[in-house]
């Protein structure tokens, strides 16, 4: 049987879609499996069980990423096709059968909406990653065994949806201090190698002996393997907070300028804060999400410092 599944170009939605991938693999064993998706997301995909091909779609003028999609898979016969992009061109790939996601007028959180392409809304299955053992062993060199671990995901894809850096080192400060919940504790930072210059500040205030610097380093299996070896996450809106949601630890997510109702990181060991404005008046005239700068400030210290203690209750052991 073979299986063509089409994904997001972010990560964090590709995250949000593995669920469902995870259900096709269990549904349909022995499947052979064809992943589209950008080229930012495809390295999620790496280790999918049953994997025969990545198709990574780079964006190209006026759609024909869709075309070469179909250029790439119409001379296969395909036993099922699920689009999450719901590509008109998908439509007219030989297949036994498709389905593909239509957008709902409900307000609902992506995993739900994405979960409804094949009747799953009410029991939505969540997110799971596939590392490898190289991946386990490397994460276990990069984090090895020792005191805990509070991981933090400094940056997000538009500044706006950022905590500042400045903020984040006396949240980790305050964590890992003698009267907080890890006491000389480790703080791991993830990010983009690209993204180094916006989190300098955050890096220069950590005890280098207590930092893992994981910034630009591993990717992104390799990431989800090191969260599972961490204690605590908290980071802004972004695919690697889905990361550590899907990962298994407790995960606390900040959110300002985008809805939480729509991307809170999910499970019950997960949790959300944002600021006291809503998504509706946090913006201001004119806002231009690429040119903006921080919409977080008014996210206190203390509302995050609370937050994250209940999280950190959050664990599974403690929920048992």
């Amino acid at each position: 049987m073979r299986i063509l599944f089409v994904s997001s170009t972010r990560v964090g939605d590709a995250v949000l879609s593995t669920g469902l991938l995870d259900h096709l693999i269990e549904t349909h064993p022995g499947a052979r499996i064809t992943v589209a998706c950008g080229p930012a997301a495809a390295d999620l995909f790496r280790a999918v069980p049953g994997l025969e091909r990545i198709i990574a779609l780079e964006k190209m003028v006026g759609s024909l990423h869709w075309f070469r999609l179909w250029a790439l898979t119409v001379g296969t016969w395909w036993d099922l096709v699920v689009d999450l992009r719901n590509a008109p061109l998908t439509y007219l790939l030989p297949a036994r059968r498709q389905h593909h996601f239509k957008r709902s007028r409900q307000t609902e959180h992506r995993l739900i909406e994405v979960s409804r392409v094949l009747g799953l809304g009410d029991t939505p299955p969540a997110p799971r990653l596939w590392p490898s053992e190289a991946d386990r062993a490397q994460a276990a060199t990069l984090i090895p065994d020792g005191t805990p671990v509070l991981a933090i995901g400094p940056t997000a894809n538009w500044r706006a949806k950022t905590w500042r850096a400045e903020r984040f080192a006396e949240l980790a400060l305050r964590v890992t201090a003698a009267d907080g919940l890890f006491p000389g504790g480790r703080v791991a930072l993830f990010g983009r190698a690209d993204e180094r210059p916006q989190v300098i500040q955050l890096i220069e205030a950590l005890p280098k002996e207590r930092c893992l610097d994981l910034i630009g380093g591993p990717d992104l299996l390799e990431i989800f393997a090191c969260l599972q070896r961490c204690d605590l996450y908290v980071g802004n809106d972004s695919g690697l907070m889905h990361i550590a949601a899907a990962a298994g630890v407790p995960t606390l997510g900040l959110f300002g300028p985008s809805k939480e109702e729509l991307y809170a990181p999910w499970g019950p060991h997960c949790a959300f804060v944002r600021t006291p404005q809503s998504f509706d008046t946090i913006h201001p005239e004119g806002f231009n999400h690429i040119t903006s700068d921080s919409l977080m400030d008014d996210l206190t210290m203390d509302t995050v410092a609370t937050a994250l203690v209940d999280v950190w209750g959050r664990r599974p052991e403690v929920l048992k």
